[in-house]
């Protein structure tokens, strides 16, 4: 068997595979709506809890409870949209509790989630506060799992009610004069599971009942979201959207990534190359699920007005060893940013149809943006993967036309290079590049048509390891750098190392 060190050698002399690449600028589509960039954030392990919310009196710096270390990070990804509070915890969250006088709040067992405690520290107010402290619009979850259209009403008047009904005077005494904004409202998660185990035909109705009754002021009515498919259930789609259509603003999808089953869904760290290969070839599934769902929509929506918002996906591994397996704690590698890097494109691609999702989740859990350990704060792969691609938000997508070779390993084959392109609010051409193949580099030659390219730059993601990552100890093992693309006449020649993510800057 060969060693490892000569296996990297073997690696980095493979000799590059070669593409070319048109940019389409004069051909501009539709706009890739930042909300594609959004964020999920639910009661689970340490995902509120220690990782945005620490309470006033915590020895961790602070501005009214909230990290600030968290704060000035999440503000940094210009996050445009928060869904909370979940997730299967939302149909069994009662808003009632989660407002009032902290002390005198309910304390709940989480039964979704690790069986823990829940104090109700962070309820309505912190997180409507939380989202305007960080820039970012409020996408809450109503329970329909476990709830009533009354209550549900009587949440969205709370939130939303500028006069003095005894709701919106119940808000003023617990600390907020003003009403919240509030953009978008879901109905119900996974109703075809945690959150009631319904057959479509039912929560048809059971939707189209609950959404009657969310009722706000003209200037702040909510999107109302549809609780959509588990993954491939078209028959979910066609129930839905031939019953409801008219009744939505937006309908969700759910998918998640896993290296094998899900019952042996391998580990975030220490995996196999075939790992890394399945990895990428089933996140690459996003894009056959969009098309599919989204066609089914076509045919009761031709118009496109019912947005497809695929409001939690993302890498999903096995528990990690020592830490509660409900909290869904693991360690986000470089193939992580890899997934982040291939789904942003898909959305791009499908910007007509699809104008939000939420990454699954941002501190502490699954695929996280960040991660905490008391005073300790570290950034994540995924993290620069979003930061790097912030130019694309509200950005016009522009066609990429090119040939991607094949990177082939087992029994997995996938394309090797990735490239997604937009003219940014700016006015700047932005690129994103991805290299998939972890041994051999790629060179690519671009072209754009119906523009002229000045000054170059450009920032990359790579590391050694397929599974490099930051701990606390070595914070900065895995962070974007400066990358030099050649300019040569009317083209852009970039030289991609292997499994790494470039954006380019063209002035």
């Amino acid at each position: 068997m060969a060693s490892l060190v000569g296996m990297q050698a073997a690696a980095q002399s493979a000799k590059p595979v070669e593409v070319a690449v048109t940019i389409r600028a004069d051909q501009p589509g539709v706009k890739i709506n930042r909300n594609i960039y959004g964020q999920f954030a639910e009661h689970l392990g340490y995902g509120i809890y220690g990782g945005v919310w620490v309470g006033e009196d915590s020895k961790i710096p602070n501005t009214r409870g909230y990290r600030n270390d968290v704060v000035a990070a999440l503000k940094q990804l210009k996050v445009p949209v928060v869904r909370w509070p979940g997730g299967c915890f939302a149909d069994e969250y009662h808003w009632r509790d989660g407002i009032g006088p902290r002390d005198r709040r309910p304390v709940k067992i989480n039964t979704i989630w690790g069986g823990v405690e829940e104090d109700n520290s962070f309820g309505t107010h912190e997180f409507l506060d939380f989202a305007e402290l960080i820039g970012a619009d409020a996408y809450v979850a109503g329970n329909v799992g476990s709830g009533t259209p009354q209550e549900m009403s009587e949440w969205v008047e709370y939130i939303t009610s500028d006069t003095k009904s005894t709701l919106a005077e119940m808000r003023r005494r617990n600390g907020r004069e003003k009403p919240w904004r509030l953009p978008y409202f879901g109905v119900g998660n996974e109703t075809w599971g945690c959150g009631g185990n319904m057959r479509p035909e039912y929560f048809a109705d059971q939707y189209r009942q609950f959404q009657t009754f969310i009722r706000a002021p003209r200037d702040n009515r909510p999107e109302r979201i549809a609780s959509g498919a588990n993954v491939d259930d078209y028959y979910w789609t066609e129930v839905m959207l031939s019953q409801a259509a008219r009744h939505m603003e937006a309908y969700s999808l759910h998918y998640y990534t896993v290296p094998g089953r899900w019952e042996d869904k391998g580990k975030s760290t220490g995996f196999p190359e075939d790992q890394w290969a399945s990895t990428l070839k089933n996140a690459l599934r996003m894009d056959e699920l969009v098309t599919k769902h989204s066609a089914i929509m076509d045919r009761y929506d031709p118009g496109k007005r019912v947005g497809l918002y695929v409001d939690e996906w993302g890498t999903w591994y096995d528990p990690e060893p020592g830490r509660n397996p409900g909290f869904l704690w693991q360690q986000n590698t470089l193939r992580d940013a890899q997934v982040a890097a291939l789904s942003l494109s898909i959305f791009h691609r499908h910007a007509e149809r699809v104008r939000m999702t939420a990454i699954a989740q941002m501190v502490n859990v699954l695929q996280a943006m960040i991660l905490t350990e008391e005073e300790k704060m570290v950034l994540t792969p995924t993290y620069h993967v979003f930061e790097m691609y912030v130019p694309f938000q509200d950005a016009t997508f522009l066609p990429a036309e090119f040939k991607s070779p094949q990177y082939t390993h087992g029994d997995w084959s996938i394309p090797a290079v990735d490239v997604s392109a937009a003219k940014g609010t700016d006015g700047r051409l932005y690129v994103a590049l991805v290299n998939s193949d972890p041994n051999r580099g790629a060179v690519l030659t671009t072209k754009i048509a119906g523009a002229t390219a000045g000054k170059v730059s450009g920032r990359v993601l790579t590391a050694n390891a397929m599974d490099a990552h930051n701990t606390f100890d070595r914070p900065n093992a895995v962070k974007p750098a400066e990358f030099k693309a050649q300019r040569k006449g009317d083209q852009i020649v970039a030289n991609l190392p292997p499994k790494s993510v470039v954006v380019l800057t063209v002035e």
